[in-house]
C-alpha cells in the first residue's frame, strides 16, 4: 500500500516537471511580430511616397414639410404653387481634391547603418516614408480640416403663437383665415415701427433691432403654416482614390471610373448601386519628364548603395457629373515619375550631409554636404605656409 502511494507521488512529480518544462520551452520559442518599416539597431527600412487623392464631397440634403394650412396659401397669402406633399432631395454642392502621400509598396528600400557613414539619423513619417537625413525640423503633410456645417437658426413653434380665438375655431379654413390676419398685423406693426409711427417706439437702436427681430421671427413662424418648412443639411463624405501608373512607365490612356453615385432618396451611395446617378473620375498623366537613359547590363552587376528619392511627374484629375466636368485640377504625382539614386559616397565621413525630401512627393528638396572642420584646418595651415614662404625667402 505504501509502495503504491509512493509510486503515485513520483508520477505526480514527473507530470509537474514535464508541465513546467513544456511551459518554459514554449516561452523560449521565437515570437513573431508583424513587419513595420522604421529604424532598427542594424539599419532602417523606408518607403518613398506615391500620391493619393483625398476627395471631399459636400452633399446637401433638402427636406420639405408642408404646413397645416398649405391648401389655403393661395387664398389668404397669395402664394402660388405651394406643395402639399413632403419632399426630399440631394445634390452635390462642392467637390474638393487634396493630394496626400501614402507609402508606395513598390518603392521600399533598406539602409544598413555603417560606422563609416553619417546616414544613421533618418527621419521617417508615421507610416514609414522617408522625410530627411540628419535634419530635425521636418514636418509631414497636414491633412485638411473636416467640414463644419453652419448652425441653422431655430424657428419658433407656430402653434405656440396662435391665440385662443384661432385655436377655438371649429374649421381649418377659419383657423387659416384668422392666422393670415395675424400675419398681416405683424407686417403692419413692423412697417409702422420702421416709419416711426408705432404707439410704443423703442428708446435706442438696439431695442428697435430686438423688436424688429421678434416681429420677423413671429412672421416666419406663422407663415410656415402656409408655405411649409424647408430644411437644408450639408454633410461631408471623404473618398480616397489612388491613381496607378502604366506597367511600362508609358503614359496610359485616360479612362473614366465611377467614383460614386448620388441617389435622390438616399444621398451618396456606392459606385455599384445603380439607384443613383454616376459621378466619374478621370486621371491623365501629363508628365513632361525626359526619357530615362537605358542602363547597360553587366554580367555581374554590383548593387549600388545610396538613398533613393523620387523624381515626380504630374497628373490631371477630372471629376465629371455624367459627361459634364465639375472639377479639373493638376498636381504632382510620384507614381508617374521615376526614382533617382543618390550615391552612397555623399554620406561618408568626409562630408556632413543633410538631406530633406518633399513630404508629399518624396522629391529632393534640399541637399547640403559640408566638409568637416578638420579638412578646413588642413587647408588653412597649407595656405598659411604658402603665404609665409615669400617672407622667409626674403629674410
Amino acid at each position: 500500500m505504501k509502495n503504491s502511494k509512493h509510486r503515485h507521488g513520483l508520477r505526480m512529480v514527473a507530470f509537474l516537471v514535464a508541465l513546467h518544462a513544456s511551459f518554459f520551452a514554449s516561452q523560449a520559442q521565437t515570437k513573431l511580430s508583424p513587419y513595420h518599416p522604421g529604424q532598427t539597431p542594424e539599419g532602417a527600412v523606408y518607403y518613398l511616397p506615391k500620391t493619393a487623392l483625398r476627395i471631399s464631397v459636400l452633399v446637401e440634403k433638402t427636406t420639405y414639410q408642408p404646413g397645416d394650412f398649405a391648401p389655403y396659401a393661395q387664398r389668404y397669402l397669395r402664394v402660388a404653387d405651394v406643395s402639399q406633399e413632403p419632399k426630399q432631395s440631394y445634390r452635390v454642392t462642392d467637390v474638393l481634391v487634396t493630394p496626400c502621400p501614402v507609402p508606395d509598396s513598390s518603392k521600399v528600400y533598406a539602409v544598413r547603418f555603417n560606422p563609416l557613414t553619417v546616414a544613421s539619423r533618418m527621419m521617417l513619417s508615421g507610416d514609414g516614408r522617408l522625410l530627411g537625413l540628419n535634419v530635425d525640423d521636418v514636418a509631414d503633410v497636414d491633412m485638411p480640416p473636416f467640414f463644419v456645417p453652419t448652425p441653422q437658426p431655430t424657428m419658433k413653434e407656430p402653434r405656440s403663437l396662435l391665440n385662443e380665438e384661432i385655436l377655438s375655431c371649429g374649421s381649418t379654413a377659419k383657423m387659416a383665415e384668422l392666422t393670415a390676419s395675424e400675419i398681416y398685423d405683424l407686417r403692419e406693426n413692423r412697417s409702422l415701427l420702421i416709419k416711426g409711427q408705432a404707439d410704443f417706439m423703442p428708446h435706442d437702436g438696439r431695442q428697435m433691432q430686438i423688436m424688429l427681430d421678434e416681429l420677423d421671427a413671429n412672421d416666419r413662424s406663422l407663415t410656415s403654416l402656409f408655405v411649409g418648412v424647408t430644411r437644408r443639411d450639408t454633410t461631408e463624405h471623404i473618398l480616397w482614390y489612388v491613381p496607378e501608373a502604366a506597367p511600362d512607365s508609358m503614359p496610359a490612356p485616360s479612362t473614366r471610373q465611377v467614383l460614386f453615385r448620388l441617389s435622390q432618396l438616399r444621398g451618396l451611395v456606392e459606385p455599384d448601386d445603380l439607384s443613383g446617378a454616376p459621378y466619374y473620375i478621370m486621371v491623365d498623366d501629363i508628365s513632361q519628364l525626359p526619357p530615362a537613359e537605358p542602363t547597360a547590363k553587366k554580367a555581374k552587376a554590383k548593387t549600388e548603395s545610396g538613398i533613393y528619392v523620387n523624381v515626380p511627374g504630374r497628373m490631371r484629375a477630372t471629376i465629371l457629373e455624367g459627361i459634364n466636368p465639375i472639377l479639373v485640377q493638376d498636381m504632382p504625382a510620384s507614381q508617374f515619375g521615376r526614382t533617382l539614386l543618390l550615391s552612397g559616397s555623399l554620406f561618408n565621413k568626409r562630408y556632413t550631409t543633410r538631406l530633406r525630401l518633399n513630404a508629399l512627393t518624396g522629391a529632393l528638396e534640399r541637399l547640403d554636404a559640408d566638409q568637416p572642420k578638420k579638412t578646413f584646418m588642413l587647408f588653412s595651415k597649407k595656405e598659411k605656409a604658402m603665404d609665409d614662404s615669400p617672407q622667409r625667402a626674403h629674410e
